[in-house]
């Protein structure tokens, strides 16, 4: 549970923090190019991180269910290529919402 709390918490000063450099009083885009820069980097490791921790999860699980009931293994390796397949396109999606906002900067 605090863990959760940490998390909301962490994702709320995130959110409240974009409108300060929503616009720039110059004109120059220098800074604006870094910090997108660093958002896709940090987007695009907290997809991978996650959808890698996901996989994981779901891996142990089939193995778990294919040790108890053997017979069901056609079944269970359906369901598991794809829900692996859903949980890597996750991964792709960030990447290709990732290179359209860099390319729009």
């Amino acid at each position: 549970m605090r863990k959760l709390q940490i998390l909301f918490t962490m994702l709320s000063v995130l959110f409240l923090a974009a409108p300060a450099f929503a616009q720039e009083a110059g004109g120059g885009n220098g800074m604006a190019i870094g910090l997108t820069s660093i958002a896709a980097g940090i987007g695009m490791g907290l997809a991978a991180g996650l959808c890698g921790l996901g996989q994981g999860r779901a891996t142990a699980s089939a193995t778990e269910a294919l040790a108890r009931n053997p017979g069901a293994r056609p079944g269970i390796l359906l369901l598991l290529t794809l829900g692996l397949a859903f949980i890597e396109s996750l991964s792709l999606f960030t990447l290709v919402i990732i290179f359209v906002k860099v390319q729009s900067h």
